[in-house]
């Protein structure tokens, strides 16, 4: 059975940082691309930063461009996302998602795994 489990949310002040971990078992999705979303309250989830399994091509949200980096450990089977200069607007349920295509994939349907999510909160 394949999980993703994330962690690392939590709250922190404007201007802080959080690293998001997301650990994948059941399979590897080394070459595999894989993506954070996040969704807050009244909107719909949108895309935060996806990698592709082939090449490592990155996409970034325009609103998180600069301040977040996406990495992944092959070996230890586990995304991360780091998250610096943290904005209230930042705040959402933060998701990990796995697919088993190997292109750069921007949007939610084309992925197949979700973890559980974790809350991230910035305050003011």
């Amino acid at each position: 059975q394949v999980q993703l489990a994330e962690s690392g949310g939590g709250l922190v002040q404007a201007g802080g940082s959080l690293r998001l971990s997301c650990a994948a078992s059941g399979r590897t999705f080394s070459g595999h691309s894989m993506g954070w979303f996040r969704q807050a309250p009244g909107k719909e989830r949108e895309i935060v930063v996806a990698i592709s399994g082939i090449g490592g091509s990155t996409y970034y949200a325009d609103s998180v461009k600069d301040r977040f980096t996406i990495s992944r450990d092959n070996v230890k089977n586990t995304l991360y996302l780091q998250m610096n200069s943290l904005k209230p607007e930042d705040t959402a349920v933060y998701y990990c998602a796995a697919s088993g295509g190997r292109w750069l994939l921007v949007v939610s349907t084309a992925y197949d795994y979700w973890g559980q999510g974790t809350q991230v909160t910035v305050s003011s």
